[in-house]
């Protein structure tokens, strides 16, 4: 089994990006980390999409010590093997790892963008994803993979740029958002707005964070990526501190139930690491993304152009990207007569099930990244 052979690139693209907004962006940097070796042939590249709160750190172990968040996925000898492909992964536009996004500083004014920084699309990250192909020279992708919001990425990629990728790998996604997971989205924005501490976007001058609107937030968005089932298994009703064997209430609004501490912890440690003004960012990219909005809502028309053979997986518990959605991706495609192969996948997990190990799913992903091989 060989290394991981990883690299860190910081890319300064200089030329402005025209935004779906009608906006002019620019200039900005892009971090990228790459694994594995590109080949003669620049025909081995796999581009991984990210999901909200992830980073370009997809595999290995960073400097920081940090594991990337699909490294149970990606790497030498794994499902998708940096043996035989080079991976890319790419920190958005607009996210607060490394890319220019709302932290960074607006060189006409130098200080940091905060609530002037444009609001972003799928599309308008595909776009500078683009670029980054053009830098390392390849005109196409063996394939382009993500989950949730990542799924969204690929989806655009197999529709902006048809003849440039040969698979999409679409899991736990959709093609736009229900209206229950734009309110829920609504709702995280609004704890975030409403914090005192966020003053309009730009807390940064005031040398604070809005770490409450930040904790609620998360905690928001985190129950809707777990089921029911999940959670019943993890933490039932167990109390976080029984004063008996009989686990008595203490009748107070402390934290009193397992599931309570679990919730607060997670929405800690994400207020420690995350931007406030990219958490509304990104959520927004979220409530946008509707390819089929320029076709009068036909998704058929909208997906009527791709090239690409596509892989499509759900997760039967996952409640937020239910595989109804998935199904209706599915369909739009086999109506247009495109290859797509399909799984739904039974487990437990709800929509994290994506970034988990599922020995079926990861079974999947490795089958059909080897036949990949093959076909070569």
């Amino acid at each position: 089994m060989s290394s991981l052979n990883t690299q860190l690139h910081h890319l300064q693209f200089l030329e402005p990006i025209q935004l779906q907004s009608g906006a002019e962006f620019g200039p900005y940097t892009l971090v990228v980390e790459t694994y594995g070796t590109l080949n003669a042939q620049c025909s081995n590249a796999i581009l991984v999409c990210h999901a909200l709160n992830a980073s370009h750190h997809v595999a290995g172990v960073d400097e920081k010590g940090q594991i990337g968040w699909w490294d149970n996925l990606i790497g030498p000898g794994k499902c998708v093997d940096t043996n035989d492909y080079f991976v890319i992964g790419i920190n958005n536009l607009g996210s607060c790892f490394g890319s220019t996004g709302p932290m960074s500083n607006d060189p006409s004014t130098g200080q940091p963008y905060g609530s002037t920084f444009p609001v972003l699309t799928v599309e308008d990250w595909v776009k500078t994803q683009e670029r980054v192909a053009n830098h390392f020279q390849i005109k196409k992708f063996a394939a382009v993979i993500g989950g949730s919001l990542g799924g969204m990425q690929a989806l655009t990629w197999a529709i902006l740029y048809p003849e440039r990728l040969e698979h999409c790998v679409v899991i736990a996604s959709a093609a736009n958002l229900s209206a229950q997971n734009i309110a829920f989205n609504q709702i995280a924005r609004s704890a975030i707005m409403s914090d005192p501490d966020f003053h309009g976007g730009n807390f940064y001058a005031h040398g604070v964070v809005p770490n409450r609107g930040l904790r609620v937030a998360r905690m928001v968005g985190h129950v809707t990526y777990l089921s029911d089932d999940d959670m019943a298994q993890k933490f039932g009703r167990t109390l976080r501190r029984a004063t008996n064997e009989a686990q008595d209430y203490r009748f107070s609004f402390d934290t009193e139930f397992e599931v309570e501490s679990y919730l607060r912890y997670q929405g800690d440690k994400f207020s420690e690491y995350f931007d406030a003004n990219t958490y509304l960012l990104i959520t927004r990219v979220l409530d946008y993304f509707d390819p089929a909005k320029s076709f009068k809502g036909n998704l058929n028309e909208a997906l009527s152009q791709v090239l690409a053979k596509f892989l499509v997986i759900s997760f039967t518990t996952d409640w937020r990207f239910a595989p109804s959605r998935s199904r209706e991706i599915v369909k739009a495609l086999l109506d247009n007569q495109k290859q797509v192969s399909y799984a739904e996948i039974d487990a437990p997990h709800g929509h994290d099930a994506f970034l988990l190990d599922d020995p079926r799913y990861h079974q999947l992903i490795k089958a059909y990244f080897d036949q990949m091989k093959r076909e070569k």
